[in-house]
């Protein structure tokens, strides 16, 4: 016999705490299936904000906050390696928090009007424009929520335009 193995099975404690069974009639601790069930987006962005513990993560939700009350058709989505994403129609934003900022990057920025004057980042390209939030730097939520506005109406354009005309064949 191999060391440490006596070839009897050792008794299991009972299961504490509610439990299930799977379809092959195993019984599973309720807690532990929900760990292991594949988290949604808006739980790994909750617990993206929550490790977040200084101005960051209230920073950051605010952000959350300002661009989900924007739209109810609002998609939230996780991406490219731990990135909060938001879609309605098409790409609005991602997010991320580095160390001295948070920074969330609209898809179609430089198509976008910005009266408020939001767009604040280096960040010159054809496309894509963003917003740096420094420490300190308060979230202006109401023209935070116009610019996703304006960024949705820009997606339902472009949607708008693929579509062929009626009684035409693609």
């Amino acid at each position: 016999a191999k060391p440490g193995r006596s070839g009897r099975h050792r008794a299991i404690a009972p299961v504490q705490g509610p439990t299930t069974q799977d379809h092959r009639g195993i019984t599973i601790i309720a807690t532990l299936e929900k760990m292991l069930a594949p988290m949604e987006a808006s739980e790994k962005i909750d617990r993206m904000i929550a490790g977040l513990t200084d101005w960051r993560g209230k920073t950051f939700a605010a952000v959350r906050k300002a661009v989900l009350a924007a739209d109810r058709g609002i998609v939230e989505e996780w991406k490219w390696m731990g990135s909060p994403v938001w879609s309605c129609d098409g790409m609005i934003a991602v997010a991320d928090a580095h160390k001295a900022k948070v920074k969330i990057t609209f898809a179609y920025g430089a198509r976008l009007a910005d009266p408020d004057k939001l767009f604040n980042a280096d960040d010159k390209g054809n496309t894509r424009r963003a917003i740096d939030f420094a420490e300190g730097h308060k979230v202006n939520g109401p023209a935070l929520k116009r610019l996703v506005r304006a960024a949705i109406a820009h997606n339902q354009g472009k949607s708008k335009k693929k579509a062929p005309a009626k009684g035409k064949k693609a």
